[in-house]
């Protein structure tokens, strides 16, 4: 069983974009969403809905997706700027 969750309203725009920057990174490399999920351990149904911001993933997940992409999980959070998360909580 995942730590993950589906997405609560108030959680949408962190969802979306972390989605849009595992997309961004996924397609940058020329990986399909099932290479990806191959490569991470995870379904392409999963991975689908990660890419489309409808599930808040764990740091388990976090760290498969960095796995799976070569890249440091810090590359996948990048978005997540301090001005960033200053307007995601105001």
């Amino acid at each position: 069983m995942s730590n993950d969750t589906i997405v609560t309203p108030e959680a949408a725009s962190q969802a979306q974009t972390f989605g849009e920057a595992v997309r961004r990174l996924r397609t940058e490399r020329g990986l399909t969403q099932e290479k990806l999920a191959q490569a991470s351990d995870l379904t392409t149904n999963y991975v689908s809905d990660i890419e489309r911001g409808r599930t808040m993933v764990s740091l388990n997940t976090i760290l498969k997706l960095a796995f799976g992409l070569d890249c440091a999980p810090a590359d996948i959070l990048s978005d997540f700027t301090l001005p960033a998360v200053r307007r995601l909580f105001k």
